[in-house]
């Protein structure tokens, strides 16, 4: 990671969050066509601005060998957390079970290997490249590791506000906090791209937390 600059963050930055907030509420607001697919959208045109103002070869997203593995791995490790939250959601909290299925509620009429293919292949691996490869490596170099996690993470979660759903939001603030310190501790891009493309595509599709 580059040393800590005490510049201020730079106007671009702050209008691609910005976009991310504009999209996300967007996605979530508009009640016509696929969510799913707003979604997927959403986030390729932030991975693909976000690649426009922060250049990088295709070759440093690819994964190899390990980053298959160790991204594996780390998404049956998050699916565990969740399945976990889930169980203590519903013990202590009335509307936990109700706010989960309207989380699911949002995927009516979209073939479960539709979703699962969106998430695998565009949405997981776009908000990597956004929030993880770009925005946070970015607060990362100018606020240090830890408050440009933690921005970060505070960031993600923000965006999902715009669902007013409490359990999605808590959701992406663990989900967040997850691979961004996974990102800020050494973890490789290509492996979270991997870790973020199968956990979602399972617990949205292929084994529902529901």
């Amino acid at each position: 990671m580059k040393p800590v600059s005490k510049a201020p963050l730079p106007r671009s930055l702050g209008m691609l969050v910005a976009l991310a907030f504009l999209l996300w509420a967007a996605t979530f607001a508009w009640p016509h066509g696929s969510f799913w697919l707003k979604i997927s959208l959403s986030a390729a045109l932030l991975a693909a601005v976000s690649l426009r103002w922060r250049p990088r070869p295709l070759s440093g997203l690819l994964p190899s060998a390990g980053d298959c593995w160790r991204g594996t791995v780390g998404a049956a490790v998050l699916y565990l957390v969740f399945w976990a939250g889930r169980e203590i959601s519903l013990a202590c909290f009335d509307f936990a079970g109700r706010q989960i299925e309207n989380i699911y509620h949002r995927g009516e009429g979209t073939p479960a290997w539709v979703i699962a293919g969106l998430l695998f292949l565009v949405t997981g691996p776009a908000e990597e490249i956004f929030w993880r490869g770009t925005l946070q490596q970015a607060l990362m170099e100018r606020l240090g590791r830890r408050r440009g996690w933690a921005t970060a993470t505070v960031l993600y979660a923000a965006v999902h506000v715009a669902s007013f759903n409490f359990m999605l939001i808590g959701a992406a603030a663990v989900a967040g906090a997850f691979w961004g310190g996974w990102y800020a501790w050494g973890g490789r891009l290509p492996a979270l791209i991997v870790s973020h493309a199968l956990w979602s595509s399972v617990v949205f599709s292929v084994l529902p937390l529901r």
